[in-house]
């Protein structure tokens, strides 16, 4: 993908508050029984996420549920910018 694409895959702890993505995966960082819950959420592939806030945690909205990540587990989290 070029550098130019805005549907390049980033990190979740990359996007600005009011963004919108898709989430790509969960990287191997994540231990495997933090990815469960996080998928349990709806932090899963293929679901949409608007990003509220990066600051000093990241928190994300997906569909009715707000769900709030430390930086060190948005960091592993691959989204497509929408």
């Amino acid at each position: 993908m070029k550098k130019t694409d805005h549907h390049a895959r980033v990190p979740l702890a990359v996007l600005l508050p009011g963004s919108a993505a898709t989430v790509d995966t969960l990287d191997d960082a994540i231990d495997a029984a933090q990815c469960e819950q996080l998928i349990a959420y709806g932090l899963a592939p293929a679901r949409p996420v608007r990003v509220m806030q990066q600051r000093p945690m990241t928190i994300v909205m997906i569909d009715e549920v707000e769900l709030a990540l430390e930086s060190s587990v948005a960091r592993h989290i691959w989204v497509s910018r929408a």
